[in-house]
């Protein structure tokens, strides 16, 4: 993957940075888990009060030229439900005692974590990765990309000011500032845990770096839409997740695998959800700008609005039109609309039979997106999602829950304050 060998400054700028963390978690050792959990109130509220996370997002999407500020700035509730998460969990000391086996678990910090940003999350990626890492008491080396360094260099220095200020080592958290290939190869393989978020390419140096790692890349989530789903529920949520951020998330929706017998009716839906469907004529069009002859995404048209993409691909749509859908059957390496697309399209994809529906998703995913996510709309209890039988590996299975959303002052405690923010 790298483009040359790192240099001499590199290499000794990531040693005296992987030096500064293991002595910043030195000092922290013995926080004992009120200490820590202040702290990631701490971080929580410097990064996720409104007036704050409004500025990164926009910060980022305008250094980025990707994205969408305005429904990117609803990513600091993915950063509350994270502080959410880990306020309900213990870290430091005794974290669970199973008596009947005279079992005691200790919590203990892993390490040094190499934490690698994609450019469309530059301000979310950091405190989402910070708040689990200081919790756990441990530090972080956070390589931000180079097209939206200074975002992610900016929310890190927010947080570090936070830490500073209550007392702990700034340099739990530190940033690259001048971000390579090089550099952030070898950041993960002299850290201790590497956290990697982007393109395959980037997952794929991480798990080759020797280190545990946890990598999150290409998405192509697929949603199954059987005949008992609740059709307006899931054309809405289907629009929800298709134009958040205008499609950049490697979780958005990328395909829709649709019963036969409410195909019709469900795309009639999406149209009035504020979806496009493009004729064959327009999906070729489509075809020829969103890949390049060997099949890679254009990078111009990775995270814009619909307008955009449609005028790039040589016609125009109505300006209330949020997503584009384009039909299909074909599914295979060759077939780039089953691949991931990183933007406001979205493929659809007709089944008969149950099976027949499962057969999709996993040729959807054996082109991309195996091991990331998946969905099924579906008010059948006997219906199955993909398991063991087919790829021998654990699908967890989530059903709609009532919300649980504590309220700012409940989650932030003393740091909340309204008159600042």
């Amino acid at each position: 993957m790298a483009t040359r060998p790192i240099t001499l400054v590199e290499k000794q700028c990531a040693d005296e940075m992987l030096a500064q963390a293991r002595a910043a978690m030195k000092q922290v050792e013995d926080y004992d888990q009120a200490r820590v959990d202040r702290l990631c109130r701490a971080i929580g509220w410097a990064i996720t009060n409104e007036k704050t996370f409004t500025r990164l997002a926009y910060m980022g999407v305008e250094e980025s030229e990707l994205g969408d500020p305005a429904s990117r700035v609803s990513k600091r509730f993915k950063v509350m439900g994270i502080l959410r998460d880990v306020l309900r969990q213990k870290s430091v000391g005794i974290i669970e005692e199973i008596p009947e086996k005279g079992i005691v678990k200790y919590g203990k910090p892993v390490g040094v974590v190499a934490s690698i940003i994609p450019t469309t999350n530059p301000d979310l990626t950091p405190p989402g990765v910070g708040l689990f890492a200081l919790k756990c008491r441990d530090a972080v080396i956070f390589s931000p990309h180079p097209r939206s360094k200074k975002t992610t260099f900016e929310t890190v220095r927010i947080m570090r000011e936070v830490l500073k200020r209550e007392g702990a080592p700034p340099d739990l958290f530190q940033c690259v500032e001048n971000p390579s290939i090089p550099l952030s190869q070898y950041l993960m393989s002299i850290c201790d845990l590497v956290q990697a978020t982007g393109g395959k390419d980037m997952v794929k140096a991480a798990y080759s770096s020797g280190k545990p790692s946890f990598g999150v890349g290409a998405g192509n989530s697929t949603m199954v839409i059987d005949e008992t789903a609740d059709i307006a529920e899931a054309a809405r949520n289907t629009r929800l997740s298709k134009t958040s951020d205008y499609g950049s998330g490697c979780s958005a929706d990328g395909n829709l695998v649709i019963e036969s017998s409410i195909y019709e009716k469900l795309v009639a839906q999406l149209i009035r959800e504020g979806g496009y469907l493009a004729s064959p004529e327009e999906k070729q069009k489509l075809l020829a700008v969103l890949w390049d002859s060997e099949g890679h995404r254009t990078s111009n048209t990775v995270a814009i609005s619909a307008q955009k993409i449609a005028a790039i691909a040589g016609f125009e749509i109505p300006a209330d039109r949020t997503f584009i859908m384009v039909e299909e059957q074909n599914i295979g390496k060759e077939h780039f609309f089953s691949s991931e697309k990183l933007c406001v399209v979205l493929a659809l994809f007709k089944y008969s039979g149950f099976e027949n529906a499962l057969k999709l998703v996993e040729q959807i995913y054996e082109v991309g997106g195996k091991g990331h996510s998946c969905g099924i709309y579906s008010f059948d209890d006997d219906s199955e999602n993909i398991h063991l039988k087919h790829y021998m590996n654990v699908t967890w299975v989530s059903r709609p829950i009532p919300e649980d959303r504590p309220t700012e002052q409940e989650l932030f405690g003393e740091f909340y304050d309204t008159e600042t923010f």
